[in-house]
């Protein structure tokens, strides 16, 4: 069962890296996942690295307030099929040095906290750490989007340390509240609906 399970899985990779790269020869292909899988693992440590960050700030602040300011935490990585288009919307050459360079948003971490004071407090909080280095800042909490969207986006910089290396990855995290969160949640279901009558 476990090797018709990683069969699978090998299997769902290289269709995914057929959607980024292409044909390559099996010599290629094998190498190009390689690469891929380890970028992926690099990216899924750098989220579990920063969920980490984002819990003990949880936990200290309830021990100095007796209330928690993070309601809840989502993770995501990004899929084949949706770096492959954002490589094409970029026009990055296809290549692992590319999707690295190039797109700041493969790992992403979404907070939401119950207030906007607990937003800015683990904004500050989390930079203020001295292996946290800040990328870009958007605030569309203090400047919604036309459509009502509000969230405060970073995209940081983070190390990652293996047992032979130090890598350094860029993860975005989305800061926001319970309110923003349902709004972004309804827009985006909204959004789709609008889409599937155009069909």
């Amino acid at each position: 069962m476990k090797e018709y399970e990683e069969e699978t899985s090998n299997d769902m990779l290289q269709e995914q890296l057929k959607e980024i790269f292409g044909d390559k020869t099996p010599e290629e292909a094998r190498e190009m996942l390689l690469a891929f899988r380890q970028l992926m693992s690099c990216y899924q440590c750098a989220m579990m690295e920063i969920e980490t960050k984002f819990r003990v700030l949880n936990e200290e602040f309830s021990l100095l307030h007796d209330r928690n300011p993070i309601n809840n935490i989502h993770t995501r990585l990004k899929n084949g099929v949706s770096i492959r288009e954002k490589m094409i919307r970029k026009n990055l050459p296809p290549s692992i040095e590319a999707i690295e360079e190039g797109i700041a948003d493969i790992a992403g971490i979404r907070v939401v906290c119950a207030f906007v004071s607990d937003v800015y407090y683990l904004e500050k909080a989390l930079l203020e750490q001295d292996d946290i280095t800040l990328i870009k800042r958007k605030d569309y909490i203090s400047s919604p989007k036309e459509n009502g969207y509000r969230s405060l986006h970073l995209i940081i910089a983070i190390p990652v340390f293996l047992s032979n290396q130090k890598r350094i990855m860029k993860v975005e995290v989305q800061l926001r509240t319970v309110a923003m969160d349902s709004w972004a949640s309804l827009e985006h279901q909204l959004r789709y609906k609008k889409d599937l009558r155009i069909c």
